[in-house]
């Protein structure tokens, strides 16, 4: 819906887009901003009732627990229906409603992949510790000095530009600011991270998950600046004009979207490495396949589906909430679909013309320092509360 020349594809169709049923209006309506705000529309509330059917779900005792694991033709139909119902919705203010409810959630998220990076920052640096003392093999060293040294170099890096690109000798004092503070915020929390103090009480921090931290602000920084409406401090809106993709979609977006979707991958391998799961079998044929490990023989939870022995695992308790997942891929269409729009307050109903907004400048530096509050309460837990157990 945002490929360049699409709209003038459909006009090459004969009588698509010019007959007594669709006219020419109807065909604008299908691409561009405003469609991409349809479709989303459509899979948020999707992804909510979802939520709202599977809340509060314990086993898949619970009849509702067929709407998670089965049911696909229907959903697959729900999702398609209310996608198609969007493009019904009266202009008016859909538009703009939309774009507050798709800032707040598209916020809501950005704080999930602040506590996912968090905890990714901690297992990357844990796990390769753990294997450099068990193995003793110097490459596993060798790799967490690089590792952070590229990333306080990217860090580095992206300061500079933001500097050069997003700051004037006379002007663009908020910028400045901007930059400043969060550089002051990555030297505290580098600080912070190998002070004995908090190595004494939190052996697993280090300059590590600094880095991580440090690379990921300074990208939300520029990410904010990006989105400012004044063209003197804004160049164009991004560093990466020559890797636009589309006239829509930019080098900004595209790297939105890796991290959405890295999100959402270690979203799920995190919970099922960490949860308890009982084996799944399955037995066709007479060869019975284990596909999950230590797979109990004796396990009453047995069904039959389609000629198969299958495992139900979920008799007593379900591996994961059901409802906070759909709940996640709501806020996370709701955040795609910003990232997909550059975050842009329409000017009309019809996004003919678009601007940046101060909003949301704000909502992603705010993200940015809350991404800092996060990782320093993890260091400084362990000290103000020394009786927790924290892991």
């Amino acid at each position: 819906m945002l490929a360049p020349g699409i709209r003038e594809k459909m006009d090459s169709v004969p009588h698509l887009c010019n007959n007594r049923y669709v006219t020419e209006q109807t065909c604008n309506n299908l691409v561009g901003y405003l469609a991409v705000y349809r479709v989303c529309f459509g899979m948020a509330a999707f992804f909510l009732l979802m939520a709202i059917l599977t809340f509060r779900v314990k086993s898949s005792r619970d009849p509702r627990a067929g709407f998670q694991n089965g049911f696909w033709l229907i959903k697959f139909l729900m999702f398609i229906g209310l996608v198609v119902a969007a493009f019904f919705i009266p202009k008016g203010n859909f538009s703009e409603a939309w774009m507050y409810f798709g800032m707040t959630g598209g916020f809501l998220f950005i704080a999930y992949q602040l506590l996912m990076l968090v905890d990714f920052a901690y297992s990357w640096s844990e796990s390769w510790i753990e294997n450099y003392e068990e193995t003793g093999s110097r490459k596993w060293f060798i790799g967490l000095v690089l590792s952070t040294g590229g990333l306080y170099m990217l860090a580095i890096a992206g300061v500079s530009l933001l500097f050069i690109f997003y700051t004037k000798s006379s002007a663009c004092g908020v910028n400045k600011f901007f930059v400043s503070f969060n550089v002051c915020l990555v030297l505290l929390v580098s600080c912070l991270a190998i002070h004995p103090r908090i190595q004494e009480a939190q052996p697993s921090s280090g300059l590590l998950q600094a880095a991580v931290i440090s690379a990921y602000t300074t990208y939300l920084t520029w990410s904010a600046m990006s989105n400012e409406p004044d063209h003197l401090c804004n160049p164009d809106g991004s560093l990466l004009k020559g890797a636009n993709l589309t006239p829509s979609i930019d080098g900004q977006t595209v790297l939105a979207a890796i991290i959405l979707f890295g999100t959402a991958v270690y979203s799920c391998v995190r919970k099922t490495k960490g949860s308890n799961l009982s084996s799944i079998s399955i037995n066709s044929g007479g060869v019975e396949e284990t596909l999950i490990a230590d797979a109990d023989e004796g396990d009453d939870h047995q069904v039959k589906y389609k000629g198969q022995r299958v495992y139900d695992n979920e008799q007593n308790s379900v591996a994961y909430n059901y409802s906070f997942f759909h709940f996640s891929m709501f806020l996370a269409s709701l955040y795609i679909m910003m990232t997909l729009t550059n975050w842009y307050s329409p000017k009309g109903s019809d996004f003919s013309k678009l601007a940046s907004n101060w909003s949301t400048v704000w909502i992603k530096m705010v993200s940015s320092w809350l991404c800092f509050g996060i990782y320093t309460w993890t260091l400084l837990a362990p000290i103000c509360m020394p009786n927790r157990d924290f892991i």
